[in-house]
Parts: structure tokens; sequence; C-alpha cells
């Protein structure tokens, strides 16, 4: 194509214009082919699916469960030391989680926090998924001696003291746990010899009611979580424009350099492999190779998280659950004990992923540039077999890359009230 004009200035924003991705007047104004916008409409969180329930959790979407859930999220007096919260990892105004390398609780962990934002849509939780519903996984840090620190007893009996009327509003009558030698506070199937052995001394049956408050406990949390979702980002209105082809409001939205970052995304990076969908993530495990964090125990991912799951009394199949047989399809069918299992892990949604450093889950890497350069590379897995391969990009294609990714930071969907430390 040869441009013919006399004035430097009409020449300059014609070059600017096809450097962004947008030819000149005339032409088809929005250059994404049939399938790459096919690609971007998926990408787009005017995608996103309402919401659908969880079978296992009959209270996810009762209002009076939310409201008690996100008391329980932000009361510390749920911990071993009376300072631990899920709000000490998940904090509201970093974006629910925490931005450490490992969460510390009670002690520190080995893992890096999730965020929790429009993790309602996925079908496995934490690093490994080693849980399968929201509230199985606001279960596990509680009894875990190196966050909460607690016990499903002493949780039960601080229903009973402080939350007593809104629990029974929604769940129905507590058990009476007023004799401490049937129910005692410190017991639990914990690491703590004390609280383990009373739990083993306790009838089967004052065991189980126990549990139901706990996993009942674990159902209000989730009935809060399920209400922190994802907003638009500046993103999603360039490919809303583009889906309407208006051309000014597209271009307006993103630069040419974040215009390319987005071609590399979908194309030569590869990226959109494990980062599809509205959420930019599949939900699924992967292994990519990442280094082992120094001083940490092996991490095999998926390969024990698969296990534990299947263990797990409060999955989906378990004593506790609302749902069927035929709503657990996943549990039911999931992949277990095959060697590719080993080393992968889930790869969390890229929305506001500028802001939620470190990255990946020990927080090996500290920026953006060092997870590119990683993914570049494709170095071999310190433990599995690692699916990358070479990229082979340049440090200009990498920056622009980054400058997309900075395109996905937005606020939240969630309604203020949602976002703040309710009054006890």
């Amino acid at each position: 194509m040869t441009l013919r004009t006399r004035h430097p200035l009409v020449l300059a924003l014609v070059l600017v214009a096809l450097a962004a991705g947008f030819p000149a007047c005339g032409a088809n104004p929005h250059p994404w082919s049939s399938k790459e916008r096919t690609t971007l409409q998926s990408l787009w969180i005017g995608s996103l699916k309402p919401l659908p329930p969880d079978p296992s959790n009959k209270y996810g979407d009762d209002l009076r469960a939310a409201r008690l859930g996100q008391k329980l999220f932000f009361d510390t007096r749920f911990s071993s030391n009376g300072k631990v919260a899920c709000a000490t990892c998940h904090h509201p105004d970093q974006l629910f989680q925490d931005g450490l390398p490992l969460a510390i609780g009670v002690g520190t962990t080995t893992r890096r926090t999730m965020t929790i934002i429009g993790t309602a849509y996925s079908p496995w939780f934490f690093w490994d998924g080693s849980t399968d519903s929201q509230w199985s996984q606001a279960t596990d840090p509680m009894e875990g001696p190196d966050e909460h620190g607690g016990t499903r007893g002493q949780y039960a009996h601080l229903i009973a003291d402080f939350y007593r009327t809104e629990y029974e509003a929604i769940f129905g009558p507590l058990p009476d746990l007023s004799n401490t030698r049937r129910f005692p506070i410190v017991a639990g199937p914990v690491e703590n010899q004390a609280a383990s052995k009373r739990w083993k001394e306790m009838r089967p049956e004052n065991r189980m009611s126990v549990s139901r408050v706990y996993a009942n406990m674990g159902k209000a949390i989730a009935a809060y979580e399920r209400k922190i979702m994802p907003g638009p980002s500046r993103f999603d209105q360039y490919v809303e424009a583009v889906l309407k082809d208006d051309l000014r409001n597209a271009r307006s939205r993103l630069t040419p350099h974040e215009v390319a970052g987005l071609r590399l995304f979908i194309g030569k990076g590869e990226c959109t492999k494990c980062h599809n969908g509205p959420l930019f993530t599949n939900n699924d495990f992967h292994n990519t190779g990442v280094p082992a964090a120094p001083n940490l125990p092996e991490d095999t991912g998926r390969a024990k998280g698969a296990m534990q799951v299947l263990k797990d009394e409060f999955n989906c199949l378990g004593p506790f659950s609302d749902a069927s047989r035929d709503d657990c399809a996943e549990l039911r069918f999931m992949v277990v004990g095959e060697k590719r299992l080993v080393g992968q892990f889930k790869p969390p949604s890229l929305r506001n992923v500028a802001e939620r450093a470190p990255y990946m889950h020990a927080g090996q890497f500290k920026t953006l540039e060092e997870v590119l350069g990683h993914y570049n590379r494709a170095p071999a897995a310190p433990v599995g077999k690692s699916e990358l391969k070479p990229l082979g990009l340049t440090d200009t294609e990498i920056a622009d890359l980054i400058a997309f990714l900075k395109t996905l930071t937005g606020p939240l969907a969630t309604e203020p009230e949602w976002l703040v430390s309710p009054k006890k």
C-alpha cells in the first residue's frame, strides 16, 4: 500500500492508526479476522454467563447466609491466636489476596494466596484442586496449622456463643454444646495431639454434629464469596467497541502497544491455552515448568491434590454436601494417579494480574517480566514434565504483552457493602 499526502500531520496520524491495528479510511474498520473476533468475544466479560447455583450448597444464594458468611470472613476469633481471619490473607483492599510470596496466618504456609474474585465459577479450589467447592475450600484453612490453626470444636462453640440467632435462622437449631465433656472446645481431626485425642474420644454422632456446624460455616462463607466478582476493564471496553464496529471508541481504549500485545496473547504467545474464557483461566491444571521455591518441600501439585479431594469428607459426594450423585460429575470422572498430573497447578485468572505480584504457586517470580521470560525460555520442570515450548518472543513483544496484561486491570463488580468488614 502506498500513502500519498503532502501534510506531515495527516501522514503521522495514518501511521499511528495502522500501528494500532486499524487501517486507513475506506478499509475494514477492525482488522480482526472472524476467528479472532470470536476469540476476543470469548474473553470479553460480557460473555460471562450468570453464576449457576452450587448444588452442593443449597444456601449458596441465600442472602442471610451471605451476611453471616461476611461476618465470619472478617472475624479473627476463628483462629487459634485470635488474630487471623479469612480476610487476613484475602484482603478486599488487595484484590482479596495479600501480595506475599507465601501466605502468613498463625504460621507461614508453603503456597501463595489465590484471589477469591470470580472463583465461584471454578470446579476446583487451591493451586492443586484439593477441594471441589467454595464452601469446602473455606473450611480447610480454618484447621490448617499454619493458617487459622484452630479446631472445629472451637468454632462450633464460637458460633453458639456469638452467632446463634443468625445461624439457627438459616440452618436450624444448633446442637446443645453446653456439656464440654461431650463437646470439648479444643477438638478436631488436626495435627494437635490433644485436640485429635479428644476428637477420637467423642461419640460418632457428636462428631457428626460438630462437623455439620463446621460445614455450614463454610457454606455461609461461600455464600458471601459468591458476591465477589470482577468488573469490566479497558480490554472489555475495547472488545465491546470492536464487536460494535465502533472504531472511534476502540481507538480510545487501547494503545498501539496494547493492541500488539493482545494479538500476541491470542496468537504467538499461546496464552489462551491456559488463560481463556471471560475470567482468563480454563480452571484446569498445567505443568509450566515453574522452578521450585527455595527451602520448601517438593510440591507435586495436582498429583497430590487429586488424591486429597477424593478423601475430603467435605467433597461433593460427602455426607455434608447437598448435591446428588449426578451433580458431582467433575469429582466422579476426574483423573487420578497419572504421571502427567505431577507438577501441574491451576492457572489463576489474569484479571487484575498486574496488581497481584508476586506470581506462581509459591511467589517464585516477582514481576510479569520474569513470568514472561520464563514462558519464553520454557526450561525443564523441577518435577513432572513441562508443557511449555520456547516461544521466541523478542524483548519488544514481551513488553507489548505486558502492556496488554495491564489493560485487564479493572474495578470489582461487587457492591460496596460486601467489601467492608461488618460490625460484629
